[in-house]
């Protein structure tokens, strides 16, 4: 019997160059946090306006700190899920990192649509032993 073709290698390099782009996005929010700190400097320093009710800087740092984690830990993840399509193993774990891309915009949308079209194929769900 002839193995059918599958694209799990194409997924894994589209994974793998998701993963780094959102650990590069993370930056983005590095420099949020950035401009929060300077903010929260610029406020602290300045004494126009003494009767603001609270230093909005803080806003910014704390978004920028979300946001940075969030990038870093679902790049490592979708990074993990291209090395988990390449070994063929972690059925479960490759399908949650699936849908959970979806979540993040539109490459994301497609990346993950068409991977789990691809991991419900009656074959590929065959070479993970199930």
């Amino acid at each position: 019997m002839e193995a059918k073709p599958n694209n799990l290698n194409t997924f894994r390099i589209l994974f793998l160059v998701k993963g780094i782009i959102t650990l590069c996005f993370s930056v983005f929010f590095i420099l949020y946090a950035g401009m929060g700190f300077f903010f929260n400097a610029a406020i602290e320093h300045s004494s126009e306006n003494p009767e603001l009710p609270f230093n909005f800087g803080w806003f910014f740092v704390i978004i920028g700190g979300l946001g940075v984690i969030i990038c870093i830990v679902l790049g490592i993840l979708t990074l993990l899920a291209s090395k988990y399509l390449k070994e063929v193993k972690n059925y479960n774990f490759i399908f949650v990192i699936a849908i959970l891309n979806v979540l993040t915009g539109i490459l994301g949308i497609l990346l993950g649509v068409f991977t789990l079209i691809e991991l419900t194929k009656p074959e590929v769900k065959k070479l993970f032993g199930k």
